[in-house]
């Protein structure tokens, strides 16, 4: 696909003069569609985020011109990944919202925003755009930790919210396809990969899937993951999950073959 390395990050040093032309990443950790989940752990929101894109795009045609710059939003792949956070770094852990909506009234609230996001994204030239699902959220190691009553078995209602989420996604996607021409909208399976790894880690080269190999391997994240946490592992590649939310790096590496599959719409 033309890149030599991962997009930078658009609030980076390294995204400036030519490397702009070959895409940027707005993307923010603990953000999510929902813009008070981003408030809550002062991450980048997706509104502030398609500000960030405009902005963007102002430079890409100060660099190129209107005409190259246009024919390069409208070709270039857009993908948004987005949800998680919201449900397990917000609502599951918020009486003000957990006591107010219902997780199904609570995913029809994301899918506005998804709904706005892309809208706001055709608008601006995009024309060719992948979302990925959600994942088994009730059987990552730190969900399992937090809300699995002392089990060590993935979390039922957790799963079942995001497969509500995720049918909702499908058919909201549908219908945005349908009312916006030209559109090229591809919704990235996760859950079903994911949760074939957790599930038989054995037949798919794994040797654990409940704990995670950084740290004690339950709740860990971000910062509090690295190489030199007490307890980490000495082997990842034998764990389906790096921290306790994010796959290992071969993990992810299984998961990127069923994406390509899944994806050749946006490329085609």
């Amino acid at each position: 696909m033309g890149f030599n390395n991962y997009p930078p990050a658009y609030l980076s040093q390294e995204a400036k003069g030519n490397a702009l032309l070959t895409g940027v990443n707005f993307a923010s950790a603990a953000s999510g569609y929902y813009d008070r989940t981003a408030q809550l752990y002062r991450a980048v929101s997706l509104t502030t985020q398609v500000q960030y894109y405009k902005e963007w795009q102002n430079k890409v045609v100060s660099r190129v011109g209107k005409a190259k710059a246009n024919t390069m939003f409208s070709g270039g792949i857009h993908l948004l990944s987005a949800g998680s956070s919201d449900f397990i770094q917000n609502y599951y852990i918020n009486p003000l919202l957990n006591r107010v909506y219902t997780p199904d009234q609570f995913s029809d609230i994301l899918m506005k925003s998804y709904s706005t996001f892309v809208q706001n994204l055709y608008a601006l030239g995009a024309r060719r755009i992948g979302v990925t699902t959600l994942p088994p959220t009730g059987c990552l190691p730190a969900a399992i930790t937090l809300f699995g009553s002392g089990s060590n078995l993935c979390v039922a209602r957790m799963n079942q919210d995001a497969i509500s989420f995720n049918n909702k996604l499908n058919s909201t996607s549908q219908d945005l396809k349908s009312k916006l021409p030209g559109l090229k909208l591809v919704v990235f399976d996760i859950y079903n990969p994911l949760l074939d790894l957790i599930t038989r880690p054995a037949d798919n080269g794994f040797f654990e899937s409940r704990r995670a190999c950084c740290g004690t391997g339950t709740l860990e994240t971000a910062f509090l993951c690295n190489a030199r946490s007490v307890g980490t592992c000495s082997n990842a590649t034998q764990y389906v999950f790096w921290d306790g939310f994010h796959p290992s790096e071969k993990a992810n590496e299984k998961l990127a073959g069923s994406l390509l599959a899944q994806g050749f719409d946006l490329i085609s």
